[in-house]
């Protein structure tokens, strides 16, 4: 991770937040969390890559570099500020052959936390360019949802316009799944306000009716709809998201808890670590 960053060099309002607080997570703490992970996985049957370190980048979340979708990847274009990162991925795929690998042109700008495959559509979190050009957290343009649009036209894109600050971590929607976690029984965990229109936040409690769980400011700062499924029953969280996993438990999901309050600080969590490479239905 390269130590501790200067505040002129974060780009996220959380990890600013630490920085500032001096309480930014160390690289041997997060490095305990994600070996955590990965056992918890492995101990699952899931077969786990691990990214080849690049030095001093203070990133490691794998999410938001790739996308598969169908047997192609989306190789995503990043802030420059992370564009280094590929380079802990590359090496994992160098049996890939380019026509499995789709590289967005320039002026399309996505980042792989706001892409959701969702039962044949594609949902994505985006900006509109009044905010991709006032924000750094911004991260997917609309050109994207253009683009993927005639990348994948048995798909439906759905755009999703999300809630941007670059100072208050509790009003920003850094990624589309910052803010929406959703489950494989037809359940999803929400934070409404992460959605910058009412139109989109009626449109997900219309698809989840009975089957939603909105949480608040804090729970969203928290990363409590940064979740991931490993199986339909089995659900991955954090020890500390009480009202979350309780409601996750009541649905009839098995939660299987793992600490990642360090990596949190740094604005991802669980889906944000893990990039999904082959999925079984």
């Amino acid at each position: 991770m390269g130590g501790t960053p200067s505040l002129d060099a974060a780009y996220d309002p959380k990890s600013k937040e630490h920085i500032q607080a001096g309480t930014f997570p160390l690289e041997a703490d997060c490095q305990r969390e994600l070996d955590g992970l990965a056992s918890l996985l492995e101990a699952h049957d899931i077969e786990v890559l691990r990214p080849e370190v690049v030095n001093d980048l203070n990133q490691i979340f794998s999410r938001d570099i790739g996308v598969v979708v169908d047997d192609r990847m989306i190789v995503t274009r990043v802030i420059e500020d992370r564009a280094a990162e590929w380079h802990g991925i590359a090496p994992l795929l160098k049996e890939v052959s380019e026509g499995h690998l789709l590289h967005p042109p320039q002026g399309v700008r996505v980042e792989g936390g706001d892409v959701m495959p969702m039962n044949g559509e594609l949902w994505v979190g985006y900006s509109d360019a009044t905010d991709f050009d006032a924000f750094k957290t911004s991260r997917t343009n609309e050109r994207a949802l253009d683009w993927l649009s005639d990348q994948y036209r048995d798909w439906n894109v759905r755009g999703f316009q999300l809630t941007k600050s670059d100072v208050d971590p509790r009003a920003n929607a850094l990624h589309l799944d910052c803010c929406l976690s959703v489950l494989s029984g037809g359940h999803a965990v929400f934070h409404p306000a992460g959605l910058k229109r009412e139109e989109d936040r009626t449109f997900v409690r219309a698809q989840f009716e009975g089957n939603l769980m909105e949480v608040d400011a804090e729970e969203m700062y928290q990363m409590q709809c940064n979740l991931i499924s490993i199986t339909p029953q089995d659900v991955v969280s954090c020890p500390e998201f009480g009202r979350v996993n309780d409601q996750l438990n009541d649905w009839g999901y098995n939660v299987i808890c793992t600490p990642m309050g360090e990596t949190a600080k740094m604005e991802g969590l669980l889906r944000c670590v893990t990039m999904p490479l082959v999925r079984q239905a």
